[in-house]
């Protein structure tokens, strides 16, 4: 297998800007939770006193964990439920936000995507320019990539203030922190980004559907709509969800080579600067970056594979005497599913980075990935998406691995593990291993029982090859996502059956909601706690051995957890093909 050069100049482009904005945009977030002053106080300032007044909140409050658990929880549901009315009463939304007529969505239908654009997964059970309204992709569903975004941010923050404060109760206020985060972090950026996609034809109108005749006779409907709006803050909030079906492999939602980058930059921006938000708030720049360095590692580790396994194509092509080199005619490697405007690189870094975050925009199909392809954005999911991560949850589920790697540490040499100064005791130990062990649970519990179930066998559609390792893989990744927050898809699987829309959305709201209540459980014992001089039985965690040991254990958790599930799905897959046989 091998890459080509385009493809490593398009990895070292794609690291170095993300370095680039790691620093200043860390500073930012750091600022504006801490409430200091920023480019846009003097606009945000009035509008933030305005909201406090309206909705009775007093600024200078702070909760503890389980008040801020409290109110993210209500929110949630809140959200959750006015999202789901806006799906069912679309047949009034006037010809201005429904010009195409579209009709209420159907229930389990419309319970699926609330829970889903709720918890910032976004999976989609339906194609969105035939299936929702104006008025719901921009009062629905574009909203809650702005809500959903920033409560996985402020989860973030308020796990950090419990690692950065001493002897404290509270975790801050979450009505603030959500304010603060949409109306100076997400919003402003939204726009500018929004509109730099509609200066590179991404569409933003609210024009019925275009009819477009084609050479030969045919009529075409062409889909319109408010699309740039929503485009930018998909991925800037890792929400990932699209206007269109095709999501981001549509021309009308990236259309050229450098809304592709952009779109993968601010897919990691958030993230990345969060890591250097973490080492400022708690005084030791080096904890962020170390977390930052351990991430770019296994992104690299993931590139590495994915990259040239598509490049190296589908050897049972080979064997039928279909060329697949690269020439100057032909991109070579595995195309199928692949845009050409893109090519294998890009389709392959965005698969990568989309799968390293919780975003789940795709610019290709992963179920059209070679069997090693498709297995590192299946990997990357199950691992909790720490590598860079989601908005918020790439820093806390990093966090988690990093309690665990000290407590092994500790371990070694015999002495009680401590973070930043703070012991990790059995409270801390209990919580840290219970959020990390609810996602292979719930993945792995559903997926069993939908291998086995007629029900779930019946979303196996797309032909007879599905019913082997491919089937179990496509099984194994709609569930991965979907606890993962993510969204993507191997999309050989009808997600849209009673069966899949219930159970799908059932594990949204546990990869969500049962995974942060122990983290903020943690941050809530720590806060409490007082910092404890270093000695030298302190494990040091700010250089490159504790790097090494924290993706040790990152890998060998994930390998102990998943092997056994992926070597019956996509790693027999790969083996079978190898040897030039299907199942």
């Amino acid at each position: 297998m091998s890459v080509t050069f385009n493809g490593v100049l398009q990895v070292v482009l794609f690291v170095a800007l993300v370095l680039l904005i790691t620093k200043p945009f860390g500073l930012y977030m750091a600022r504006v939770f801490a409430g200091g002053r920023t480019w846009l106080s003097p606009i945000g300032v009035p509008i933030e006193r305005l909201f406090y007044r309206l909705c009775g909140i007093n600024p200078e409050e702070e909760q503890k964990w389980t008040g801020y658990v409290i109110a993210m929880l209500v929110f949630s549901v809140v959200g959750m439920l006015l999202l789901y009315l806006i799906e069912r009463t679309q047949q009034w939304h006037g010809p201005l936000f429904n010009p195409q007529g579209f009709g209420p969505v159907e229930q389990r239908l419309a319970f699926n995507t609330a829970a889903s654009f709720t918890t910032n997964t976004n999976w989609q059970n339906y194609a969105g320019e035939q299936t929702m309204s104006y008025l719901t992709q921009m009062a629905g569903l574009a909203f809650h990539n702005f809500v959903s975004a920033a409560t996985g941010i402020v989860l973030a923050v308020a796990l950090v203030r419990g690692l950065a404060r001493r002897s404290a109760q509270t975790l801050g206020n979450f009505w603030v922190d959500l304010t603060r985060c949409v109306l100076y972090i997400l919003l402003p950026i939204s726009i500018v980004g929004a509109l730099i996609l509609v200066s590179q034809g991404v569409v933003q109108n609210f024009s019925p559907y275009a009819i477009a005749h084609t050479l030969d006779g045919a009529t075409q409907t062409i889909a319109q709509g408010p699309v740039a709006s929503q485009e930018f803050i998909k991925n800037f909030g890792t929400n990932g969800g699209g206007f269109f079906n095709v999501n981001a492999a549509h021309p009308y939602e990236n259309p050229n080579a450098f809304t592709n980058l952009l779109i993968l930059v601010s897919i990691f921006s958030i993230p990345a600067g969060l890591f250097y938000m973490f080492g400022k708030m708690v005084g030791d720049i080096r904890q962020g970056w170390v977390l930052w360095g351990a991430s770019l590692l296994l992104f690299l580790m993931g590139i590495a594979v994915a990259m040239p396994a598509e490049q190296a194509g589908n050897p049972l092509l080979a064997k039928a005497g279909a060329d697949e080199r690269i020439t100057a005619y032909q991109a070579g490697g595995n195309m199928e599913g692949k845009e050409t405007r893109f090519g294998i690189s890009d389709s392959a870094l965005f698969a990568v980075v989309t799968t390293d975050t919780s975003c789940g925009a795709v610019n290709s199909f992963h179920d059209s990935y070679t069997p090693l392809g498709g297995l590192i954005p299946l990997t990357n999911i199950a691992l909790g998406e720490i590598v860079f991560g989601g908005v918020g949850s790439g820093l806390y589920g990093m966090l988690m691995f990093a309690i665990i790697a000290v407590f092994i540490a500790g371990l070694m040499v015999g002495r009680t593990p401590e973070y930043l100064g703070k012991k990790i005791e059995r409270k801390e130990i209990m919580m840290a291993a219970l959020a990390l062990l609810i996602l292979p649970a719930s993945i792995l519990g559903f997926a069993a029982a939908a291998s086995v179930l007629p029900a779930g066998l019946a979303g196996i559609t797309t032909g007879a090859g599905n019913a082997g390792p491919h089937g179990l893989s496509e099984i194994l990744y709609a569930y991965t996502s979907v606890n993962g927050n993510n969204g993507s898809a191997f999309a050989g699987i009808n997600g849209n059956t009673p069966y899949y829309n219930w159970t799908l959305g059932l594990a949204m709201l546990i990869g969500r909601f049962a995974f942060l209540i122990p983290i903020l459980a943690f941050g809530g014992s720590l806060v409490k706690k007082r910092v404890v001089p270093a000695g030298l039985g302190t494990f040091p965690t700010t250089g490159p051995l504790f790097v090494a040991l924290l993706v040790g254990v990152i890998l060998i958790v994930g390998a102990l957890t998943y092997f056994p599930a992926y070597s019956l799905g996509p790693i027999v897959e790969h083996l079978l093909l190898q040897a030039g046989r299907t199942f």
